[in-house]
């Protein structure tokens, strides 16, 4: 039997989905967290073999001795993820150190954490990106910046989204922002204008795509926090020319197989010198892991899919027959949320009378998704762009 051991199995509530499903498919699910037993979900305990608590995961003797003390009363284990962005440190030192070979290891870790390790793996797969310099004070930024022009764009080395991220778009606004010094390593890049849109797949054992998906951001995550706008964004029921190609390309360039990944792309809308022509694929950041937020639900709605179970085909070697079904019936996922703090032009109550038919999920998003995906949001599935674009604005269109 396949032992997979899960890291953070509460947390996000999207890996209950995968214990579930990976148990259901004849794997030994065992979970390594740091909350109690008796406070998982019954539906997690349920898929769970056995659960070992730890103080605190940021302690590695504690999770070495967890995941020692499991291999010991089930044997060999054979994969360990947690297919959390915040995580993936640990799981590839645990992987090194219970030689378990289903993932990467710590060799190539720092090059899918840091933003400017990742410079040279997409100079090596041939994919432009905006240059970039890594900095500590306001020197080191007003020095950049005089090479490559503001505006520019700062946000933590090791950041995950947009947190932390800002616009720089004068000497004054840097002197602003880096007065006190930084708490963390940051990076400027020079600010790039397109279309942003990610490459969502789910590798096999060999690197080839069993799922893909294309996600449309306008605008970014970025844009959002700092102007308060309405986060609205869409799953596409194709991909656009040449996303796959650049996609598979980058993630082979990475090393990765076996996993989900969500690399994020700016499409050039107008030549830029050094960087492409109009429609060309400029590199922004990879996430070797799933998509945040109800993105993963999403891939579900706009496929009519189980993506859960195409993953634990690849964990399994077994083919259900759920990677072709995602094939067969594409359409338009799209979220919309809006916050409580603006007034809209349509009502909530009419928005969700007007879309019920096509409604996948609504609801309110917990506090600490606020700043990035409002306060209600819905979720609806159509084959009509033009359908598809009317909910949007009804939703986000403020008074």
């Amino acid at each position: 039997m396949t032992n997979f051991v899960y890291i953070s199995p509460a947390f996000p509530a999207t890996n209950v989905n995968f214990c579930e499903h990976l148990a259901a498919s004849g794997v030994r699910v065992l979970g390594v967290g740091d909350q109690p037993y008796e406070q998982l979900p019954e539906r997690l305990r349920s898929a769970l073999a056995e659960y070992y608590r730890v103080d605190s995961l940021e302690d590695y003797g504690q999770a070495f001795r967890a995941v020692a003390f499991l291999s010991f009363r089930h044997g060999k284990i054979d994969w360990i993820e947690s297919n959390n962005e915040y995580w993936l440190g640990l799981d590839a030192r645990l992987r090194d150190d219970f030689n378990v070979r289903t993932g990467h290891g710590t060799a190539i870790i720092e090059s899918i954490k840091s933003k400017s390790a990742m410079k040279p793996v997409y100079a090596a797969a041939g994919v432009p990106t905006a240059r970039q310099a890594r900095v500590t004070d306001a020197d080191g930024v007003l020095a950049f910046a005089a090479q490559v022009g503001y505006p520019l764009v700062a946000k933590p080395e090791y950041g995950i989204g947009a947190h932390g991220a800002f616009l720089l778009t004068s000497d004054a606004d840097v002197a602003g922002a880096f007065a006190t010094g930084l708490d963390v390593p940051y990076v400027v890049e020079e600010f790039v204008v397109g279309e942003l849109v990610s490459y969502d797949a789910i590798l096999d054992g060999e690197g080839g795509p069993v799922f893909e998906a294309a996600t449309l951001w306008p605008p970014s995550i970025m844009d959002i926090v700092t102007d308060r706008l309405d986060l609205c964004y869409r799953i596409a029921d194709e991909l656009p020319p040449g996303l796959a190609e650049v996609g598979l390309r980058t993630a082979h360039a990475f090393g990765m197989r076996n996993r989900f990944v969500h690399e994020e792309f700016f499409r050039l809308t107008s030549d830029r010198p050094g960087l492409g022509r109009r429609g060309d694929y400029v590199g922004l950041e990879v996430n070797m892991r799933p998509a945040g937020g109800n993105t993963v639900d999403m891939y579900n709605y706009a496929r009519d899919a189980d993506v859960y179970q195409i993953y634990a085909d690849v964990v399994t070697g077994r083919d259900t027959g759920a990677a072709a079904k995602a094939r067969l019936d594409p359409q338009i996922a799209v979220y919309a949320g809006r916050r409580d703090e603006f007034t809209y032009r349509v009502p909530w109550a009419d928005v969700l009378a007007r879309y019920s038919a096509e409604i996948a999920q609504a609801g309110r998003n917990p506090a600490l998704f606020v700043p990035q995906m409002g306060n209600d949001y819905a979720i609806i599935r159509t084959a009509d762009a033009a359908r598809a674009d009317q909910f949007a604005a009804d939703v986000t269109d403020r008074v």
